[in-house]
């Protein structure tokens, strides 16, 4: 999973997409302070290798 976090001066924001490609391309669209950051969890087999 993928996380943006955008802060503003009143609020946090945050958006969860399934996929890299569709989070990059937000977070390319996406104005002011932003982060993009990838969750995984210790349950996700598929990802830990």
């Amino acid at each position: 999973m993928w996380v943006i976090t955008v802060y503003s001066e009143k609020s946090i924001q945050m958006y969860e997409f399934e996929n890299q490609e569709e989070a990059r391309a937000t977070f390319q669209s996406i104005k002011g302070c932003k982060f993009l950051s990838e969750v995984i969890y210790y349950n996700d087999f598929d990802i830990v290798k």
